[in-house]
């Protein structure tokens, strides 16, 4: 999975996926993408204190690469207090 010109080994397996074009006007933008078939992997929302990503980031198939995803989710929490 690509994220910010970096590439992750994450674990993964979905018969489906997003069509990009589908988040036009909808305030949520592309922040992952499969390196392998160039499918959605992950969005954010703009202005709202949403993400989503369609891959196992808690699989640790590599040493731990996306666990800046939870670090991330608890920092949005904490603005929230």
């Amino acid at each position: 999975m690509k994220h910010k010109d970096r590439v992750y080994i994450t674990s993964q397996n979905h018969g489906y996926a997003v069509d990009p074009k589908s988040l036009e006007g909808t305030g949520l933008e592309v922040t992952h993408i499969n390196a392998n078939d160039g499918t959605l992997e992950g969005m954010t929302h703009r202005d709202l204190p949403i993400f989503s990503v369609q891959y196992h980031p808690e699989a640790c198939p590599g040493p731990r690469d996306t666990t800046f995803l939870f670090d991330d989710f608890v920092k949005i929490l904490e603005a929230k207090r």
